[in-house]
């Protein structure tokens, strides 16, 4: 039976990590998207082979992954590459967290999806969709000190990405990262005793 698993996501800097690393404290299966993408382009990575062909050589770095620098400046300003290298690895990402949501082993998994809305929400993958939400103004600030880039280069990165509007009107549930690291526990343990709830509710529906 498909496991009971719930879609997490956020704009950049809004503290996804942070959140799905408290549901794992909890012992919830935490399945991340992006950590799938790193396996699928490092070196020997399934990924390569189809990345090489579509772009050449110059996108891949001396240790045969993909230059993930190059790539970005790449496919960032022009949007038929982006959906060049999205068509190479988003069905593999797709297969492989849907293997490892299969395997989660407790009632229900988290998938983090970066962008779980600007992809289009289906709803068949999610039982529930969590937003992690904070101010424009906090993740700009945090995207800065924690990447070293510029205000502008982070603004750029939030206008290519949903609006704050958009991802809150597919949430089903909201987690509220624009206070302190106890009022972010608090959040994630309710939720936690939630999703419990409505899991075992689903096998017992279902």
């Amino acid at each position: 039976m498909k496991p009971y698993t719930v879609g997490l996501t956020g704009g950049i800097a809004s503290g996804k990590s942070v959140v799905a690393g408290l549901f794992a404290k909890r012992g919830v299966t935490v399945i991340d998207t992006d950590e799938i993408a790193h396996e699928l382009t490092r070196p020997g990575g399934e990924a390569i082979g189809a990345i090489r062909s579509a772009f050449g050589a110059s996108v891949i770095d001396a240790d045969g992954a993909l230059d993930r620098d190059g790539m970005r400046r790449l496919v960032f300003g022009d949007a038929a590459a982006r959906k060049r290298l999205e068509a190479i690895l988003h069905p593999l990402i797709r297969m492989e967290s849907a293997r490892r949501c299969d395997r989660a082993p407790g009632p229900y998994a988290i998938l983090v999806v970066p962008l779980l809305v600007e992809s289009g929400v289906e709803r068949s993958r999610y039982a529930r969709v969590l937003v992690v939400d904070c101010p424009e103004g906090q993740q700009v600030e945090r995207a800065m000190r924690r990447s070293g880039l510029s205000e502008t280069e982070v603004r750029a990165i939030l206008a290519a990405q949903a609006t704050r509007e958009q991802r809150l009107a597919q949430a089903d549930d909201v987690i509220d990262n624009s206070g302190t690291p106890e009022a972010l526990e608090d959040q994630v343990s309710n939720l936690n005793e939630k999703y419990l709830t409505l899991a075992a509710r689903s096998k017992t529906t279902s």
